[in-house]
């Protein structure tokens, strides 16, 4: 029998140590939980002339690392099943870091069609331009185009476990076993796909990168990212992106996160069954001309996600449209009194933002469906459900009435 320690994240499971991970009685005051650190320099030994520092494993310049930032690596790396974990100042940054460290001039890049919007510009733009980095757009969950779409020179496979915004399901087995086949890394986005609902690096991923601003922190109200893999991918990405870049998290910022992910595994919970009953809602009335989450049978890879989540859910992120304009989807939004109209996501409160079929980049790789009417995207949160349900159905009712 294992004897459980709240220290050990072997020994305890997802919600013990998400209350407990990367927590530690303070050794000046004994509070019981890490304080908020705001020093942007720690004390030196009294010879400091050898020191590396540059060194993000020992506490001397925030830059390089942070006891709140250590806190919060320790509590991602476990809870991803991974050895190690770098912290960024947002998402964008933590992307920007794996592309920047692994990728060199003349190096090839296999990318999701459907990506986040800065994925997409930093490999159509800003890496090529900068680096010649070159890059393949493809379907990844077209094993198929995925395999063709390699070259001698591929050194990165790119994904999102559940794309956005068009919830499409990614390969992760797969695609690890392609990328491998060749040298390459597969990195994978599970903002969208955050543990204990998915750990890419179980199906053979070497990276997995989330924004810290959605699920894990879960309150609205601090930015981050990360970085998890092993050991030596994320020395990298700390001794490069974090020291010589400067991507660095703020001690606040690590700290509210690290609170805000408490209550991770519970609040998954209720954004998937609210999730989960929104969408069948909405799959349901004519009046609406699609409804994309893998959580229903009619999606592309519901099959693929029951299989791959192994039945912890579907995620909180589903994307729609009214059968209508433009016009007609604004006016729906501007009738919504409970869910809010912002953009992020994963946050308590359910937020929607409407995007028209050119207001992305790459929009014209999106499904017909998407192309003709855009979408709604929507973050379900954690009211009540028949609230949620109840307020779609007003704002259905006021612009297109029975």
């Amino acid at each position: 029998m294992t004897v459980p320690d709240r220290h050990d994240p072997r020994t305890v499971g997802d919600a013990t140590w998400a209350v407990h991970g990367g927590n530690a009685v303070d050794a000046g005051s004994g509070a019981i939980r890490t304080p908020i650190i705001m020093a942007n320099a720690y004390a030196l030994p009294d010879d400091p002339s050898n020191l590396d520092w540059s060194n993000p494993d020992r506490l001397l310049y925030t830059r390089t690392t942070g006891a709140n930032q250590q806190a919060l690596e320790a509590k991602l790396a476990a809870m991803d099943g991974g050895e190690a974990a770098a912290v960024f100042a947002s998402g964008v940054a933590a992307l920007h870091g794996v592309f920047f460290c692994f990728l060199r001039s003349g190096d090839h890049a296999v990318i999701s069609d459907v990506a986040y919007e800065a994925t997409w510009r930093l490999f159509t733009e800003l890496l090529p331009a900068k680096y010649g980095i070159e890059a393949t757009f493809v379907d990844t969950s077209d094993l198929d185009a995925v395999r063709a779409a390699l070259r001698p020179n591929t050194r990165l496979i790119h994904t999102e476990a559940i794309a956005n915004p068009t919830t499409r399901v990614a390969d992760v087995a797969e695609l690890a076993v392609i990328a491998h086949a060749v040298g390459a890394l597969l990195s994978v986005d599970s903002t969208f796909s955050p543990p204990p609902l998915y750990r890419p690096l179980a199906d053979g991923a070497d990276l997995t990168v989330h924004s810290l601003t959605k699920y894990i922190n879960g309150h609205g109200d601090a930015m981050g990212g990360a970085v998890i893999g092993s050991a030596e991918h994320v020395a990298i990405l700390r001794h490069d992106a974090l020291t010589d870049v400067g991507g660095v998290i703020s001690p606040f910022n690590a700290w509210l996160i690290t609170r805000g992910s408490v209550t991770l595994p519970l609040r998954l919970t209720q954004h998937q069954a609210n999730a989960q009953r929104v969408a069948e809602f909405l799959a349901a009335d004519p009046r609406v001309a699609y409804v994309e989450y893998p959580g229903l049978p009619s999606h592309g890879q519901h099959e693929l996600a029951v299989r791959q989540f192994g039945g912890r859910g579907f995620g909180g992120m589903l994307a729609f449209a009214l059968d209508g304009d433009g016009e007609l989807q604004n006016r729906f939004v501007a009738r919504l009194r409970v869910i809010t109209s912002a953009v992020s996501l994963g946050h308590d409160e359910s937020l929607i933002v409407h995007v028209g079929p050119t207001g992305r980049g790459g929009w014209e790789r999106y499904p017909e469906h998407f192309q003709r009417y855009g979408h709604l995207r929507l973050s379900v949160g954690l009211e009540d459900a028949d609230d949620l349900v109840a307020d779609l159905r007003q704002a259905l009712d006021a612009v297109r009435p029975v």
